[in-house]
């Protein structure tokens, strides 16, 4: 059973043009090297025919999980709301502890990169920012029953 998941539409629109790229350039590019691996005689006994094809199989599999993961994805809009956090919503934080302030966009699991600065809406953290207000503190379970303290200081919509 699949589940399906929400991606911004910015996010719908690099997974369709990481799958158009890799169905037709990559995929010319090692159609390419197959031929060029053949033309050096016996295939049997043909490492670079044999790596080539192998090379073929993982970008297939890559093409499919792609396909698969488009067919799941529910576009969702940003909020333009600034007044609560939520999905696409850009929040500032401060960790209470640390005194370090990080930026984040709230996003669909799928698109989630911490060091890109997009958060999952899904993750601990990204769950317990959505519905939060400027200046509240979010508390966030930590493993071994530690308790983590954001302050929201800022939220833009995307």
């Amino acid at each position: 059973m699949s589940r399906t998941s929400e991606i911004t539409p910015d996010g719908l629109k690099k997974l369709e043009e990481e799958i158009e790229h890799l169905s037709t350039v990559r995929r010319r590019e090692v159609s390419e090297r197959i031929r060029e691996a053949r033309d050096f005689g016996d295939i049997s006994e043909n490492a670079e025919y044999d790596d080539a094809k192998n090379e073929q199989a993982q970008l297939e599999a890559q093409i499919s999980q792609l396909e698969e993961r488009l067919r799941r994805s529910t576009v969702e809009k940003a909020t333009k709301d600034t007044s609560a956090v939520g999905f696409g919503s850009i929040v500032h934080i401060k960790d209470q502890e640390s005194g370090d302030s990080r930026k984040f966009q709230i996003v669909g699991s799928t698109e989630a990169d911490l060091a890109g600065g997009k958060l999952s809406s899904e993750s601990p953290i990204g769950a317990a920012l959505i519905g939060g207000k400027v200046n509240e503190i979010v508390k966030i379970p930590a493993p071994k029953g530690l308790e983590k303290k954001f302050k929201i200081t800022k939220i833009e919509a995307a």
